[in-house]
């Protein structure tokens, strides 16, 4: 038995950049930040996570969601590899959002 789940509560760091691979079908892509406090000197880290929304929540997402905002998502981590512009190999390890939630925005 394996298990691939993510959930995650942050804030979003850009607007959604949407793409439209089928006629019918967009993509929204949209980096999320967490934080976390670590050590004795109780430093702030930031972690930044790339999504992947598919569907209806591509939508959703394109409508309501801005720099700034409050999500909670649940999905699961997929990698993949792509050549940049400089055609170099790169590896990037994405959240495909499952469900997610708007909770807000930063004041």
């Amino acid at each position: 038995m394996s298990v691939n789940k993510v959930i995650l509560l942050g804030h979003v760091g850009n607007d959604p950049e949407m793409r439209y691979p089928d006629k019918d079908r967009a993509v929204a892509y949209l980096s999320l930040a967490t934080n976390e406090v670590r050590g004795s000197t109780r430093t702030e880290v930031t972690e930044w996570h790339y999504l992947v929304f598919g569907g209806q929540n591509a939508s959703l997402v394109e409508r309501y969601v801005r720099k700034g905002t409050q999500l909670y998502v649940e999905g699961y981590l997929r990698s993949r590899e792509y050549e940049d512009r400089m055609k170099i190999t790169r590896r990037r390890t994405e959240i495909i959002v499952e469900k997610f939630e708007i909770l807000g925005r930063r004041s």
